[in-house]
């Protein structure tokens, strides 16, 4: 346990409590966990709010996996209830939404390879399988990446409804999809390349276009366009 906090905020120096060094010298001057333990207010008997998100932070494997956890598994962190698990999913669908409206933010796809190093960090040492949307506008800027499945891309695990639900949702002109192979090895299977053609001939019914299915591995990755897979 970091000797820096005791069980209480308040028992902490002033110069050392969350929100006195917010108030002082800016956002930028904390860390995620007690960026998320300002949210919080209260920890447990045992533990003060920040020690509470520094155990979420870390079981979770960061902020991007604070961001893809469900509210039962943000539940399952000890000291965070239903309330903060919900104040975190609000602080996450905050932050998206800001991304959103910010042009720096929209990366513009033009091949493959501009999907993989979008995604590359964040996939290629996931130990499941995960299939992701990019959810594009008319200049093929990225507006939203959307979490579809996680487990073995099949054809009953992914449907067509669950991938475009989420392109309607946000009004996409297009979408991308990516999912990862934990062997590292980015080789399509051939249930890889069913499921992707099942989903384009989905994407020509719901008139937004499929644009490409890219496998990452690690350190490589695989577009289906490319190969004439699709």
């Amino acid at each position: 346990m970091d000797p820096t906090y005791s069980f209480r905020i308040a028992d902490m120096l002033p110069d050392d409590r969350p929100r006195e060094r917010l108030e002082q010298r800016g956002p930028e001057s904390l860390t995620t966990p007690e960026l998320l333990a300002i949210l919080f207010r209260t920890g447990t008997r045992s533990q003060n709010a920040v020690q509470v998100a520094e155990a979420l932070f870390r079981e979770m494997g960061g902020l991007a996996g604070v961001a893809e956890a469900t509210l039962p598994q943000l539940e399952g962190i000890m000291g965070i209830g239903r309330v903060k698990a919900i104040e975190v999913k609000a602080a996450v669908e905050l932050g998206k939404r800001l991304s959103a409206t910010t042009e720096d933010a929209k990366p513009v796809i033009r091949s493959a390879d501009d999907v993989a190093r979008l995604l590359l960090a964040d996939m290629r040492y996931e130990t499941r399988e995960h299939l992701k949307a990019l959810l594009l506008d008319a200049r093929n800027q990225v507006r939203h990446i959307r979490t579809i499945s996680t487990g073995t891309l099949t054809e009953s695990l992914v449907h067509p409804r669950e991938v475009f639900r989420e392109a309607i949702r946000f009004s996409a002109a297009s979408l991308i999809l990516a999912h990862n192979h934990p062997s590292g090895d980015p080789t399509p299977s051939s249930q890889d390349i069913a499921t992707t053609r099942r989903l384009r001939q989905a994407a020509d019914i719901m008139g937004i276009e499929l644009l490409d299915h890219v496998i990452i591995g690690d350190g490589r990755w695989v577009s289906l366009k490319d190969r004439g897979l699709m």
